[in-house]
């Protein structure tokens, strides 16, 4: 008899406040889940700043705006067995006008039942790093802010620890490995900082 296919995914973000180990539920919701898992593994979210924060609710991150789908986005994905009713849940951060998902993610800080059929639930932190995720109701926000930290939190790294379309007849296949992702990353800077030092030198030269 064929093994039972993967229905659970796990993933390790590295953050700066700590180890966030995080179950993902593929059965319930596979679009979301593999976009996530993808993303993960072609380093996308390393570097990633939590840029919202709102103590006691969701902290908020996921970079730049990608999606591994054709289409640039995908629609929520609903499940009546899970409910927005604890800390510690995952989700994806729906465009609230277009009602669709790309990169952008949260961990629910509390009960958020008013997000109910609003966004998509696809996962939920396990183990002790529950206690590294309550630190970021502890995060120093702006004054005059609700929601931004004045030291975002990072996401250092993210590590696929069970990829759970393994053994699935449609694996994942990463358009780039992470590793890639630095060096394109890293020469961007490099070239950067060479453009402002060429910037900087014709600016001497047109003082003398």
């Amino acid at each position: 008899m064929a093994p039972a296919a993967l229905t659970e995914g796990v993933v390790v973000l590295h953050t700066s406040l700590g180890d966030i180990l995080i179950e993902l539920w593929r059965r319930e919701c596979p679009k979301a889940v593999r976009n996530f898992v993808q993303l993960c593994l072609e380093g996308h979210y390393d570097g990633a700043p939590f840029h919202r924060i709102v103590p006691g609710f969701i902290a908020q991150t996921g970079g730049s705006d990608e999606c591994i789908y054709d289409e640039g986005s995908f629609g929520i994905e609903t499940n009546q067995r899970l409910k927005f009713n604890r800390r510690g849940l995952v989700a994806m951060a729906a465009d609230p006008a277009t009602k669709t998902n790309s990169s952008q993610f949260f961990f629910t800080l509390d009960a958020t039942p008013e997000l109910q059929n609003k966004h998509t639930l696809f996962g939920r932190v396990t183990g002790d790093s529950l206690f590294n995720l309550l630190k970021f109701s502890e995060v120093e926000l702006e004054p005059g802010t609700d929601d931004k930290p004045v030291f975002a939190p990072v996401i250092k790294s993210a590590e696929v620890r069970v990829d759970p379309f393994a053994d699935s007849q449609d694996p994942i296949r990463p358009r780039i490995t992470a590793e890639e992702r630095r060096e394109q990353e890293r020469a961007k800077r490099e070239m950067k900082a060479e453009r402002a030092r060429e910037r900087q030198q014709g600016r001497r030269k047109g003082t003398k």
